[in-house]
């Protein structure tokens, strides 16, 4: 294909082009912001030996997983001490996709108990993580589970 000559309005199309986008460009680069997911505003800890204690807005919310060790394909109890609010859960794995798990929590006196069991993994430990949330606070808790 031979090169075709540069009229002036061919020129005045590519000029108004380059505007364009350059005004995309930097409206979009001036404009941003960056918007955190919900895994990164969350409050993390891990569930050991000891309770997971939880400072927020003054308050300590506590949360305890047993029995411990966990194991797969048993029944495990989340257990959420001090809130106010209904908290929601759902329990993942953390290294490996083995479905969503949800748990439903139930009010106990000053606790909220949620129970679950975590399908048994190829791997002897599968690390998990418990993500709940209550009012507009999300907490996620990590534990592992052997088999």
């Amino acid at each position: 294909m031979a090169a075709e000559k540069l009229t002036k309005s061919r020129l005045i199309q590519i000029i108004v082009l380059m505007a364009v986008l350059i005004s995309a460009f930097v409206w979009r680069t001036v404009t941003y912001e960056e918007v955190q997911s919900v895994e990164q505003k969350a409050i993390h800890c891990v569930i050991s030996e000891d309770k997971c204690l939880i400072i927020n807005q003054g308050k300590t919310a506590d949360i305890t997983l047993t029995p411990l060790p966990a194991t797969a394909e048993s029944p495990l109890v989340l257990q959420i001490g001090n809130i106010d609010v209904k908290p929601t859960g759902v329990v993942e794995g953390v290294d490996m996709f083995m479905g969503t798990i949800p748990v439903v929590f139930e009010q106990k006196g000053a606790y909220w108990v949620g129970n679950f069991s975590v399908p048994a993994c190829i791997h002897d430990e599968m690390d998990w993580k418990a993500t709940i949330t209550q009012g507009n606070q999300t907490t996620i808790a990590t534990f592992t589970v052997k088999k």
